[in-house]
């Protein structure tokens, strides 16, 4: 049976002992837990050829393929991002990367059936419109010619894409390329804070092209915005939420941003003061959650709602919603192939990663060899974890009964300790539990990832 839709939730109304666990639980960190088990947990010597016999074994499940490609290049340095990428203008550069994106290609391919059709496709970044109309062709041919990409209406083929790098012809020619849905990164229309992470983004630029791709005619639109940015307040996120419901995007992914100024090399001119507390954090977390739903949106889980007839919507009301590195997924039983620097690959129950530095990523390609740096097999166990946490933040809720006759065990017992550590979460009204249901609190979606990992075997 799906769940119902969550309550929005009235922080103000919460006692002050209630407000505190839910500060509490919010500012205890790991609002970026995605999915089980974390890179942390993987294995160092695993290796290509591990990751090439996960490939050979699972041409016998039937499943298809989902292929995700890294595409890290970036004409300017964002003051807010940590994630791998290369600043540069000048295109060029990213000729031997698309050939030895090939070569991993091709070395892939060699253990897959042919047959297998590619369900779903993501290009994210970096900026994968970063790349010449030509240099786009190139690459979904080359992709085209080692998998075989689907021509199916069914197919899922989305693009990230920066407005300030992209315009009408940009969407043209993925439209004519097969792609059929498109995530634009605003982040914030206030002016103040696109000046504090150094993005200026007039809301033109992202109306201009929403427009165009629904005459075009492209299946979803996603806008992906971010609270806790610097010099964000409660009213000016507020203001940033009303012009993004006035575009009507069938989804909107809202991430929690993270200030890491070791891993952003330009986060540390980002000043301490200029942050948003925790409490207002969470703050602008509860307002988006209420406005979006008040304007008919589907929050989803954590970080993503969407339109009630968008597929993503459908997928979590008839509870078939998966998880990976990437968010909320349609194709969660899709075989997962993960292509260039930083990408992770989930085949069956086997992860591989590949390497975050550009340098160790084509030492290894030009040797002949995948760049597969770690990885992770689930055993048994591993398996039981990763599908208590996938239910759990997919669902809200997890019933122990029906995980216990999957894997014929029993399940109260078996996570004892799981269920030990969300004693005080419990207790903080932040889940409940009815039996052997456990489900979590509209105060406990605002901190589900928190929930979650109490089922982790790895921390």
């Amino acid at each position: 049976m799906a769940s119902a839709a969550p309550s929005s939730v009235d922080i103000a109304a919460l006692t002050a002992a209630r407000q505190d666990a839910l500060h509490r639980h919010y500012a205890a960190g790991g609002s970026h837990y995605h999915v089980y088990p974390n890179p942390e947990a993987f294995d160092a010597t695993f290796s290509g050829d591990d990751l090439c016999r996960a490939l050979e074994h699972s041409n016998a499940s039937g499943r298809g393929l989902s292929v995700y490609v890294h595409v890290p290049f970036c004409r300017q340095s964002c003051g807010y991002c940590t994630c791998p990428r290369i600043i540069t203008r000048d295109t060029s550069r990213a000729e031997p990367y698309l050939s030895r994106l090939d070569r991993e290609m091709v070395l892939t391919s060699r253990h897959l059936d042919s047959a297998r059709p590619v369900e779903q496709l993501y290009w994210g970044g970096g900026t994968p419109t970063f790349l010449t109309l030509a240099q786009m062709s190139d690459l979904l041919d080359r992709l085209d010619a080692r998998f075989g990409l689907s021509s199916s209406p069914e197919r899922d083929y989305a693009i990230e894409i920066d407005p300030r790098e992209a315009d009408v012809f940009t969407l043209r020619h993925l439209q004519v390329l097969g792609f059929n849905r498109l995530s634009l990164e605003v982040l914030d229309f206030n002016p103040d804070v696109q000046q504090a992470i150094r993005r200026h983004q007039p809301r033109v630029m992202t109306e201009t092209l929403m427009e165009e791709a629904h005459r075009l005619g492209f299946r979803s639109l996603n806008l992906a915005i971010s609270y806790g940015l610097p010099s964000q307040t409660r009213h000016s996120f507020a203001e940033t939420l009303t012009e993004i419901i006035a575009l009507n995007p069938a989804r909107i992914s809202l991430q929690d941003y993270a200030y890491h100024p070791r891993r952003g090399p330009r986060q540390p001119r980002i000043h301490n003061a200029a942050l948003p507390s925790s409490a207002d954090r969470l703050a602008m977390l509860q307002i988006a959650i209420e406005r979006l739903v008040q304007a008919g949106y589907v929050h989803i889980g954590m970080d993503h709602f969407a339109r009630p007839d968008d597929r993503l919507a459908v997928a979590a009301q008839q509870q078939t919603l998966g998880r990976n590195r990437q968010g909320y997924t349609t194709h969660g039983h899709c075989d997962l192939l993960g292509l260039g620097i930083s990408a992770t690959s989930r085949i069956g129950h086997t992860y591989a990663q590949n390497p975050a530095r550009l340098g160790d990523y084509a030492s290894a390609l030009d040797t002949g060899r995948l760049a597969t740096v770690s990885g992770f097999h689930l055993d048994r166990d591993d398996r039981l974890h990763h599908a208590a946490i996938e239910r759990l933040m997919c669902d809200a809720r997890l019933d122990l009964t029906a995980l216990g006759r999957d894997f014929a065990i029993d399940a109260p017992r078996y996570f004892a300790g799981a269920l030990a550590r969300l004693s005080e979460a419990q207790r903080d009204g932040l889940i409940e539990r009815q039996g052997n249901i456990l489900s979590a609190t509209p105060n406990g979606r605002l901190v589900l990832h928190r929930l979650a990992r109490a089922f982790d075997a790895h921390r």
